[in-house]
């Protein structure tokens, strides 16, 4: 049992909090309370273990860990990954269903893109209500594909909840998972800009970037 398997691995203090992630409210409000992670040393791609340990972590990061505490407690641990214009960057949510309706949990440090309660019947439908929040600096809405859910009992626990080492290979495979489109071709030319006020709300962080972050260039 693919549970059994993953308990097996995590150690007594691991075991301690994925115990008190019982629910997929409880997971948000765990990633929330941990620090965006800003990469200050180079990209990561860390797995729930190393999160843990570090105490932060960005978007694949916290959805990779929310989707191991699901597993736990017996639940499905399905990720899905938003596609984007090439000059924008993709996110990656976790799913989960409750009482027949769909919602996600993710890790964000901006006001938008965030947790989704269970009130979609479907993957698309929550897709669907992240694209007016998608946006670029010039206004643009970005968001042009989804992956259907991915489920991560394709690999063994040990193979992405305990490594040490980073889990690019995970992120590549769900890059190139099949993704479904978002936005007719015929219809994407319609498109209107974000307002003045939208952009404006885009700048609200939870985390302020240190100084450390601007000097890396």
């Amino acid at each position: 049992m693919y549970t059994k398997r993953l308990k097996a691995l995590l150690t007594p203090p691991e075991q301690a909090i994925f115990k008190k992630l019982s629910t997929p409210q409880k997971i948000q409000d765990y990633l929330d309370k941990l620090p965006i992670n800003f990469e200050l040393s180079g990209e990561t791609c860390m797995s729930p273990r190393v999160v843990i340990r570090a105490k932060t972590a960005h978007c694949i990061e916290g959805a990779f860990l929310a989707a191991a505490a699901l597993a736990y407690h017996g639940h499905e641990p399905l990720l899905m990954d938003f596609q984007t214009l090439p000059d924008d960057e993709d996110h990656v949510i976790t799913l989960f269903k409750q009482n027949g309706r769909w919602g996600a949990i993710s890790k964000t440090n901006h006001a938008i893109l965030r947790y989704r309660d269970p009130v979609y019947l479907t993957p698309r439908e929550l897709a669907l209500s992240h694209f007016h929040e998608y946006l670029m600096w010039d206004g643009r809405k970005s968001l042009r594909a989804y992956s259907a859910p991915f489920d991560l009992r394709r690999f063994p626990p040990e193979k992405w909840v305990t490594p040490e080492k980073s889990l690019v290979w995970l992120a590549d495979a769900l890059d190139d998972a099949k993704h479904l489109p978002l936005v007719p071709k015929k219809n994407q030319r319609l498109l209107r800009k974000a307002a003045a006020v939208e952009l404006r709300a885009m700048k609200i962080v939870e985390w302020k970037p240190p100084k450390k972050f601007w000097e890396r260039g």
